[in-house]
C-alpha cells in the first residue's frame, strides 16, 4: 500500500503576475523550485490564503532569483497579484518510508527570495 505524504512546500508566497492567456500552469523562481525540490512539469496543489480558492495544476521553471510566482491560464482566474498562496508538492511511499520521511518547508521572505541566514 502507498499512501500520499507532504513532500515539500512553499509557505506564503506573494503572486506576482496572473497571465489568463496561457496554457496553463504556475511559474516559479528556479532558486524556489531547487530549495523546495520541485521538479519542472511537476503536480502542485496552490491554496490561496486570500480568498480560500484551490487548485492542481504543474510547474514551469522561472527566471533564477527573479522572485516571480505566476498563475498561468484558467488558474489566473484564481489569485490577484499580491495574494499569498501555499505551493505543496506530494509523494507517494510505503508507510515505512512515511514514518521516516521528512519534508522540505520553505518559507520565503516578502520578496518570495530565499532567507539566508
Amino acid at each position: 500500500m502507498f499512501l500520499t505524504v507532504l513532500k515539500s512546500k512553499l509557505h506564503r508566497v506573494k503572486v506576482t503576475q496572473a497571465e489568463l492567456n496561457y496554457v496553463g500552469s504556475i511559474t516559479i523562481d528556479e532558486d524556489l523550485m531547487d530549495a523546495a525540490g520541485l521538479l519542472e512539469n511537476e503536480q502542485v496543489h496552490i491554496v490561496n490564503n486570500n480568498n480560500g480558492e484551490r487548485l492542481v495544476t504543474y510547474v514551469i521553471k522561472g527566471e533564477r532569483g527573479s522572485g516571480i510566482i505566476c498563475l498561468n491560464g484558467a488558474a489566473a482566474r484564481r489569485a490577484q497579484v499580491g495574494d499569498i498562496i501555499i505551493i505543496i508538492s506530494y509523494a507517494m511511499m510505503t508507510a515505512e518510508e512515511a514514518k521516516s520521511h521528512k519534508p522540505t518547508v520553505v518559507f520565503p521572505d516578502d520578496n518570495n527570495r530565499l532567507v539566508r541566514g
